[in-house]
């Protein structure tokens, strides 16, 4: 069963590649006393992905940091490498936090993994973007297949309603 509205996030560690090698990021740290807006894809340098998800959190990052925004975080299945390059390769350093949960552990226990072996690409995240405040998920647009809730733009319809 997936996460619900409501409900405080599990506690966990993510990933990311930084100056000084790999960094361990404290979920329970990442979330205090804050207001972030995470987005998980299937995978970096997908299509979809690539073309449409990212770029728009990339273009509407400012309006999303005035809307109240701390941090917008990217999350994949993916190892930290890829998706440390992967952000370079889109110029949004700085803008967007790039994490990996590279063996889908935390992706698990939000219940958002997704069976994707037959595209060979193993088990993944679903497409979804989340608003946590304090650790406690305020709002949730998941995309079974397509680009419609978990788009940059719906987070900020929430966001300004």
């Amino acid at each position: 069963m997936s996460i619900q509205v409501g409900q405080s996030l599990p506690a966990g560690t993510l990933y990311r590649r930084g100056e000084k090698g790999l960094e361990e990021i404290s979920l329970h740290d990442l979330f205090a006393q804050r207001t972030v807006v995470l987005f998980a894809v299937p995978g970096a340098f997908t299509p979809t992905c690539s073309e449409e998800h990212l770029p728009g959190f990339i273009v509407n990052a400012d309006a999303l940091k005035a809307a109240g925004v701390d941090e917008i975080v990217c999350l994949a299945v993916n190892d930290p490498f890829v998706m440390r390059t992967w952000a370079k390769e889109h110029d949004a350093d700085g803008e967007i936090t790039f994490l990996s949960d590279g063996n889908g552990d935390w992706t698990q226990a939000l219940g958002m993994q997704r069976d994707m072996r037959k595209a060979a690409m193993g088990m993944r995240s679903k497409r979804y973007a989340m608003l946590v405040a304090d650790g406690v998920l305020t709002w949730l647009g998941v995309d079974e297949s397509g680009l419609v809730n978990s788009r940059a733009e719906a987070v900020l319809a929430v966001l300004n309603a």
